[in-house]
């Protein structure tokens, strides 16, 4: 298929924790089919940008600004609103209390970490791969969407994303992520539990794929009015 084609079917899952607020809606994009992201990051983040955001249009985030990190396997978050410039430099991780504002992480093995307070007043999304998990990221956001809502720990919601797990990779950083969370003193914190890397035909894998590959992307966004999927985009949600 044509990489300057407009439009392709984007499977998606959502998260019955998340889908359960109802002020929130999060998505997660996942792998394109047709579409030819066998190259470096640059030229495959490229070829989906524009395809993404059909996709998230006909989900339900239209007209909502993307707010993007740079991601650089680092502890840091950043607070954003609808005038912050995007994608923010040296972060890993966004925090916002401003509805209509879409937050997005890209994945390709590491795990996208959903935050949201049950009572509506802020979220956050986190990159948390090996190298983030053992710098704290997931806590330190944790700690930064606290002080940006005024909400205790047992008022937040906890989602990780697909993402690599043994066998195929070493390190269970989703099994970290998850302790550190409720060492947060978060006590509702959920894993999909799906390995992208023993699921090839419906995600990237940056470690299979030998770094020549697409990425997922995670949204989230504070809404009054939760959107409902578009018919012509396929939920592939199995947790």
């Amino acid at each position: 298929m044509n990489p300057e084609q407009d439009y392709f079917p984007v499977p998606f899952e959502t998260f019955p924790a998340l889908d359960a607020l109802p002020h929130l809606w999060a998505v997660f994009l996942r792998r394109v089919p047709g579409l030819d992201v066998r190259t470096e990051r640059e030229t495959a983040l490229s070829r989906l940008a524009k395809i993404h955001r059909n996709a998230l249009d006909a989900i339900g985030f239209s007209s909502m600004p993307l707010a993007t990190a740079m991601q650089i396997h680092s502890p840091h978050v950043v607070r954003v609103a609808l005038e912050t410039p995007f994608p923010v430099a040296d972060c890993d991780a966004l925090v916002t209390t401003v509805p209509g504002l879409c937050l997005g992480i890209y994945v390709a093995d590491c795990a996208a970490v959903y935050l949201a307070d049950r009572q509506g007043r802020g979220i956050a999304l986190a990159h948390s791969g090996r190298n983030g998990t053992a710098l704290g990221i997931v806590p330190h956001t944790i700690a930064a969407l606290l002080a940006a809502t005024g909400a205790s720990p047992q008022d937040l919601v906890v989602q990780i994303s697909p993402c690599i797990r043994p066998p195929h990779y070493e390190t269970d950083f989703a099994a970290t992520i998850r302790q550190q969370a409720a060492d947060c003193g978060v006590p509702s914190v959920h894993d999909c539990g799906h390995c992208t890397a023993s699921h090839p035909e419906a995600y990237y894998s940056y470690r299979l794929e030998k770094g020549r590959t697409g990425r997922h992307l995670a949204a989230l966004a504070l809404t009054s009015k939760p959107p409902r999927p578009s018919k012509f985009f396929q939920n592939s949600a199995t947790s």
